[in-house]
Formats: structure tokens, C-alpha cells, sequence
């Protein structure tokens, strides 16, 4: 079982990203799948999320009207479109999976079974 993502680079402020996590190994259409990010010396921290049963979308305070999560089962992937990229959105992105059929998104990453190996953004200023 594999999460793989990709789509990270360095941007300059104001402009966009779509990250990309593709799984492997096992179809992730009854999970719900999670976006996190980790800076320097810092803690990882939930991102974004999106539910398996209803698609419904969460977003930590600092992203929401920039960041769009959404899933695309048939190709057994999520995406992550960043838009008006700040420098303080720096941090290595990480997307999770959390078991089949949990009912409520969680924010805490210590609930995720399943992890990507993280794609790097940087936004200059």
C-alpha cells in the first residue's frame, strides 16, 4: 500500500499549486483522506480534509478561500489546489488515509494509518 505525492515546487506569493496523491496497493474510496503539512521545526498540522461517505471538505482557519481539497475514486486519487500561495505556507505536504468507514474526519495525524512521503512547497516572498 502505497500514498504517493507529488506537485510541490517553489512559487513566488500570490500564485498556485495543485498537489497530487495517488494510492497504490488498495482503493481508498471508504477512507478518509487528509492533507497535512510540516515546517521546519515545527509540528505537522492538518491541512485539509475530505470524508469517504459525502465528500464533505475541512480546512484549518488559515487556508480556507485559498485551499481546494477534492478526490477523484476512480482514479483513486486526491488533490490539493493551493491558490494565493503565502510565504508562511512553506512546509513539506504530506496526504494520509485514515481506515475504511470512520465515520468522522479527524484532525489529528496520529489517527492516519497511511502516509505519502511528502512533497515539498516553498513560496518566496
Amino acid at each position: 500500500v502505497q500514498l504517493q505525492a507529488s506537485g510541490g515546487g517553489l512559487v513566488q506569493a500570490g500564485e498556485s499549486l495543485r498537489l497530487s496523491c495517488v494510492a497504490s496497493g488498495r482503493t481508498f474510496s471508504d477512507s478518509n483522506m487528509g492533507w497535512f503539512r510540516q515546517a521546519p521545526g515545527e509540528a505537522r498540522e492538518f491541512v485539509a480534509g475530505i470524508r469517504w461517505s459525502d465528500s464533505s471538505t475541512y480546512y484549518v482557519d488559515s487556508v480556507k478561500g485559498r485551499f481546494t481539497i477534492s478526490r477523484d475514486n476512480a482514479k483513486n486519487t486526491v488533490y490539493l489546489q493551493m491558490n494565493s500561495l503565502k510565504p508562511e505556507d512553506t512546509a513539506v505536504y504530506y496526504c494520509a488515509a485514515d481506515r475504511d468507514y470512520v465515520w468522522s474526519l479527524s484532525r489529528d495525524p496520529g489517527r492516519y494509518d497511511y502516509w505519502g512521503q511528502g512533497t515539498l512547497v516553498t513560496v518566496s516572498s
